[in-house]
C-alpha cells in the first residue's frame, strides 16, 4: 500500500505521521514544492520510527511527480491555510489552480488512485476534480465531514461531561462555517439520545460551537489546524487502504440523493477498497432538511466561481 501526501505543511506531515504510526501502509511519499522541505518532515519523522514502532517508509520529495507514481491513495493538502477572519471560500483563486495541476500530475503517473480532498474550500475542491478528471465518483473523496464531526462529538463530550467513547454524532452539509449540518437528532451517548441529557438550548450551543471550530482554532492559533485534520485523513485512508467498510460522512458528487445534484456535499458514506462503495441515507428532522438545502445552495454558489 503507497500512499502519496501533497503538502508537507502541518496537516500534511500530520496526515503522514498518523498513517505512519498505524503501520498499514508500507509507504508514504510526502511531496512538496519548496525545496528540501518534504525531505526534512520525512526525514525528521522517519527518525521517530524506532521510538514510535512504526516500519512504513516516509519518503520526502521536491516536486517530482514520477516518484508517486503507483500510488494507491493521493491525498491532496496542497494550497493556502486560512488566516483569522478568513472564510475556506476566500480561498478559491488560489487553491483552486493549485488543485486542479496537482490532481493532473497525480493521475498522470497513478491512474487509478483514489483522492482525497484536503483544501479548502474542500467541497467545490473535490468538485473541481470531478470536473477536470477521468477518475470515477467513487474515486474522489472530500474529507471535510470527518472533521467536522470529530469536532461535534468533542463538543456533545464537553457538554455531557461523558468520555468522547461514548459519544456517536455524525456532521454532514458544506464543509463551512454556515453548511455544516451537525445532526443533533441522532447524536447519541451509548445508543441513547443527547437530547435526553441536554437541554434545547444546550444542544444548539453545541451545534453552533461546532459550526466555528475551525475559525475558533484558526483565530487561536493564528493559521488552520492540523492535528485532527491530520488524524481525519488518516482514518479516511486505512478505512480505504484495510477495506475496514466503515462510515464516515465524506463530500461525494451527489446524482439524486438527498434530493440534490450535481455537486459535492458531505453525507456518510461507507468506505471500502474502492473508495466510496455506498452512499448512506439517513433520516433528517425537518430543520436538518432545510439545513441542508441551504447548505447546498451556498456550496453551489462558491462552485460557480470556478473557472472550468
Amino acid at each position: 500500500m503507497k500512499v502519496t501526501v501533497v503538502g508537507a505543511g502541518a496537516v500534511g506531515a500530520s496526515c503522514a505521521e498518523y498513517i505512519a504510526i498505524k503501520n498499514f501502509a508500507s509507504e508514504v511519499v510526502l511531496l512538496d514544492i519548496k525545496e528540501g522541505y518534504a525531505e526534512g518532515k520525512a526525514m525528521d519523522l522517519m527518525q521517530c520510527a524506532s521510538l514510535n514502532g512504526f516500519d512504513t517508509k516516509i519518503t520526502g520529495i521536491t516536486n517530482d511527480y514520477s516518484k508517486t507514481a503507483g500510488s494507491d491513495i493521493c491525498v491532496i493538502t496542497s494550497g493556502i491555510p486560512r488566516k483569522p477572519g478568513m472564510t475556506r471560500e476566500e480561498l478559491i483563486g488560489i487553491n483552486a489552480g493549485i488543485v486542479k495541476s496537482v490532481s493532473s500530475s497525480l493521475i498522470e503517473h497513478s491512474p487509478n488512485t483514489i483522492i482525497i480532498v484536503v483544501s479548502n474550500p474542500m467541497d467545490t475542491m473535490t468538485y473541481l476534480v470531478h470536473k477536470t478528471t477521468n477518475l470515477a465518483k467513487n474515486r474522489i473523496i472530500g474529507m471535510g465531514g470527518a472533521l467536522d464531526s470529530a469536532r461535534f462529538k468533542y463538543r456533545l463530550a464537553e457538554a455531557l461531561d461523558a468520555p468522547i467513547s461514548d459519544i456517536d454524532g455524525m456532521v454532514i452539509g458544506g464543509h463551512s462555517d454556515k453548511g455544516m449540518v451537525p445532526l443533533t437528532s441522532q447524536a447519541a451517548r451509548n445508543s441513547v439520545k443527547v437530547s435526553e441529557f441536554l437541554s434545547e438550548d444546550r444542544l444548539n450551543q453545541v451545534k453552533e460551537d461546532t459550526k466555528v471550530g475551525g475559525a475558533t482554532l484558526t483565530k487561536l492559533l493564528g493559521t488552520s489546524a492540523w492535528y485532527a485534520p491530520g488524524a481525519a485523513v488518516s482514518g479516511l485512508v486505512q478505512a480505504i487502504a484495510c477495506d475496514q467498510k466503515k462510515m464516515f460522512p465524506c463530500s461525494t458528487l451527489l446524482e439524486g440523493e438527498y434530493g440534490l445534484n450535481d455537486l459535492c456535499i458531505g453525507v456518510p458514506v461507507i468506505l471500502g477498497r474502492n473508495g466510496i462503495e455506498k452512499i448512506v441515507d439517513v433520516p433528517l428532522s425537518d430543520a436538518e432538511k432545510t439545513h441542508m438545502q441551504e447548505s447546498a445552495e451556498g456550496v453551489k454558489k462558491t462552485n460557480g466561481l470556478l473557472e472550468l
